[in-house]
């Protein structure tokens, strides 16, 4: 008589019971994830909706306020003789103007673009940014009359703010506006650039960094192996436009005997090439990260050399 084995039907059930636990587990800990991710996303479109409904609250007391007072101004008007007739006619166009301006600081509020209301009209402020990194920001005080002008600001006296003025502010608030902020972001676009060039590549120039007030002209010596005896490189950078962060004219020169070479003459057109393509900050860190290969070889190939040595 064969005896029975109570473990192997026991064990397969045990396996089984363990095998189905696995799968309601994994089954449990994907439905717990797609339920987080629809609460995040429920969560975002909340916040979005939120936002969506204080805008357009925002817009129609705004219109509100603007009808009030055009109303206000009518009301003013029915006991006004006829040939008072083109000054009202004068305000309307001027309320016209500040709706105009009160829409586009709404629209562009996340371009950098913001303001409120004053008793002599409306008060914008310019914040500029560079790389994702907020900047400076400056401020201009509009009076809503005819004409418009400006009563205060804190723009940078060597930006053009005057010239633009003049070409937009009577007739397109708008393009005034976006042409101001492209001035003061490519100032401190390229202000940014230099400061950074003094902060963190220090050890790899060999003099001071010489720039004017509106950054558009830069003139440094540098050095890619700040211990060597190479000889420096003199750049000069030239900003012929004023709206933009990168130079226009690049002028690099290798003074010595080195610079008669072939291979300094194709670094020096390289570094050319770089500083017209890329921002100064980030032309240095990949010289220095181009440094910091460059002396990790030198000592593998030192301590290969003193491996084989020791061997012989």
């Amino acid at each position: 008589m064969e005896q029975a084995n109570p473990l192997r039907p026991d064990g397969e059930s045990k396996g089984g019971v363990l095998a189905h636990l696995e799968r309601l587990e994994t089954q449990v800990s994907r439905s717990r994830k797609q339920s987080e991710e629809l609460q995040s996303v429920q969560a975002q479109e909340g916040a979005l909706g939120t936002k969506i409904h204080k805008l357009r609250h925002l817009r129609d007391e705004l219109r509100a306020a603007v009808r009030h007072r055009r109303g206000s101004v009518k009301a003013r008007i029915a006991n006004v003789e006829p040939n008072r007739t083109v000054e009202v006619n004068e305000q309307e166009a001027l309320e016209e103007k500040l709706e105009n301006v009160k829409a586009v600081l709404q629209a562009y509020h996340f371009t950098g673009l913001s303001g409120k209301l004053t008793s002599r009209g409306v008060c914008v402020c310019i914040s500029t940014a560079f790389e994702g990194n907020l900047l400076a920001s400056y401020f201009v005080d509009l009076v809503i009359q005819k004409p418009l002008r400006i009563h205060h600001h804190s723009v940078p006296v060597f930006i053009p703010l005057e010239e633009i003025a003049a070409k937009y502010l009577q007739t397109n608030i708008q393009h005034f506006l976006f042409s101001l902020c492209e001035y003061l972001n490519a100032y401190s676009g390229r202000k940014y650039q230099a400061d950074r060039l003094q902060s963190d590549f220090a050890a790899l120039l060999t003099g001071p960094l010489q720039r004017n007030p509106l950054c558009n002209l830069l003139s440094f010596t540098y050095k890619l192996d700040p211990g060597g005896q190479s000889f420096p490189f003199c750049a000069r950078l030239l900003y012929k436009d004023l709206t933009a962060t990168l130079p226009t004219d690049v002028t690099v020169t290798c003074q010595g005997e080195e610079a008669l070479s072939t291979s300094w003459e194709e670094q020096r057109a390289s570094h050319e090439t770089l500083f017209c393509t890329k921002p100064l900050h980030q032309v240095f860190a990949s010289f220095a990260r181009r440094e910091k290969l460059d002396g990790s070889g030198l000592l593998i190939d030192c301590f290969h050399c003193t491996g084989n040595t020791s061997e012989k």
